[in-house]
């Protein structure tokens, strides 16, 4: 297991900002990612792209991190970017808290939440998993895809199949890995990726209406889906993904009662501006954190 590796000391993350214990929950497990899942002591045990990495907060709130030392130095030059990646402080000053109270209760009750910059395949990877189906259920689907079709990150612990990877796997093995009609999704979407060479990687470079435009053609992608991958995966803080928290969060705060998942999604772009994925993320957290 990966808790036999031998790790380096914990180090602190360059330019991370202190943070509440709260915050890091919801930051590794509020929906964002799927491969995080914590450990004693606060810890938090976390896998991308070929990168494993423990990390947990002092009694200040510090971040730091903790790495296998023979992947330390790859680690610690790719986690700030994957971590924070936006300019998070500019970024919720932009935001229209001064006139929004909710918003300005939201931003309060999580200090310092921002959005992770993963991998664009590995985000769409674990979106099409997503479809009726909770953070837990989900990551279970995860894990197993990247446990039996994976290669090794290291001892016992696995990334998740590339897409090329995913392109040799067949649906009743997808299948087996609890994805249900998920699996036909997951394949389909494998053998057009590997029909379209470098196709998923342009959706990077493109304005965001024309790349959510483009995601959509996609087995399983749907408005949502879409703007998760493209706000979690692609850096777009324009998208402003509508699940059924966020409908009832704009329906409760902000009187969008009866509203459909595309007009809340069009209002939230409006009202929120060009960092609505980021208003977004702590609509979604204070929302989960009152129903608790």
């Amino acid at each position: 297991m990966p808790s036999a590796l031998n790790w380096s000391d914990w180090t602190p993350v360059p330019g991370a900002p202190h943070l509440a214990p709260a915050t890091l929950v919801e930051l590794l497990d509020g929906g964002q990612a799927f491969r995080w899942r914590p450990e004693a002591g606060g810890v938090w045990l976390g896998a991308w792209s070929d990168h494993l990495v423990r990390l947990s907060l002092d009694e200040a709130g510090a971040l730091r991190y903790s790495a296998p030392k023979p992947i330390a130095a790859r680690v610690a030059a790719a986690l700030p970017r994957y971590l924070f990646g936006h300019d998070t402080l500019a970024a919720v000053d932009a935001l229209p808290w001064r006139s929004d109270p909710h918003l300005a209760r939201c931003l309060e009750a999580f200090p310092g939440l921002t959005i992770l910059r993963q991998p664009l395949g590995e985000t769409l990877l674990g979106f099409l998993c997503s479809a009726t189906k909770q953070i837990v259920q989900i990551k279970q689907m995860i894990a197993l895809l990247a446990e039996r079709h994976g290669a090794s990150i290291m001892p016992g612990l696995n990334r998740l199949p590339t897409w090329a990877e995913l392109a040799e796997i067949s649906e009743p093995d997808l299948r087996a890995c609890l994805l249900g009609f998920r699996a036909r999704y997951i394949h389909d979407t494998a053998q057009f990726l590997a029909a379209h060479p470098g196709w998923l990687e342009e959706i990077e470079t493109l304005p965001y209406p024309e790349a959510k435009e483009r995601l959509r053609l996609l087995s399983g992608v749907g408005e949502k889906v879409a703007d998760c991958v493209l706000l979690f995966g692609a850096g777009r803080l324009e998208a402003f993904p509508v699940d059924t928290w966020i409908l009832k969060a704009m329906a409760r705060r902000y009187g969008l009662e009866g509203w459909t998942p595309a007009q809340v999604s069009h209002f939230g772009r409006v009202h929120f501006g060009a960092q609505a994925g980021l208003a977004q993320q702590y609509l979604f957290a204070y929302e989960r954190a009152q129903g608790r």
